[in-house]
């Protein structure tokens, strides 16, 4: 399937061809699942939830038009609403660590720079909890995502000129947090 294009894919997916599902799901499945990852720290439950987000994407598939955004915009719709469903139901917005250190054999890295990294990992993730939530969601879908500046106003509900400003008091918000630590 690597020679069709996104809107074949989408349509040969929409009538039920498993090898189409299977290169959208291929395609966005590590963004989806990086999203989760950062605004909740846990992998096990950023795997639960992006493998809910592609069922809820088959239930949906049918319904979806391209309008004039892409196909990622509509499925990160899902996974922000999925979130916010599972923020209502846990009624936690406590965020959790993006990652943690991995582990490594002793023989391969220095004990030292694997302390100074979780030190730095943890100021960044203090620096980030600080933050309002839709700071973070801006953050985490452009920066961590990889989307567009239209995709994530798409995604969160949102003018392009609001993420705009919500990204760059983000990380002005960031940068002053890091700076005083």
């Amino acid at each position: 399937m690597p020679n069709l294009s996104s809107p074949e894919l989408i349509a040969l997916a929409q009538q039920g061809n498993e090898e189409a599902i299977g290169a959208l799901y291929d395609a966005n499945c590590q963004a989806v699942f990086r999203y989760f990852k950062a605004r909740l720290g846990n992998q096990q439950t950023a795997e639960d939830l992006t493998g809910e987000v592609f069922r809820r994407m088959l239930t949906g598939l049918a319904g979806y038009r391209a309008i004039d955004l892409p196909f990622r915009a509509w499925l990160f719709r899902i996974a922000h609403n999925h979130l916010v469903d599972y923020y209502r139901r846990e009624n936690s917005h406590k965020i959790i660590p993006l990652q943690e250190v991995e582990n490594t054999s002793a023989d391969e890295v220095d004990p030292a720079a694997v302390i100074e990294a979780k030190l730095s990992m943890e100021s960044a993730y203090q620096a980030l909890s600080d933050l309002e939530p839709s700071q973070r969601d801006v953050l985490a879908l452009r920066f961590l995502s990889g989307l567009s500046l239209k995709e994530t106003a798409f995604a969160m509900s949102r003018t392009e000129d609001a993420i705009k400003a919500l990204q760059r008091r983000g990380l002005m918000a960031l940068r002053l947090s890091l700076a005083g630590q």
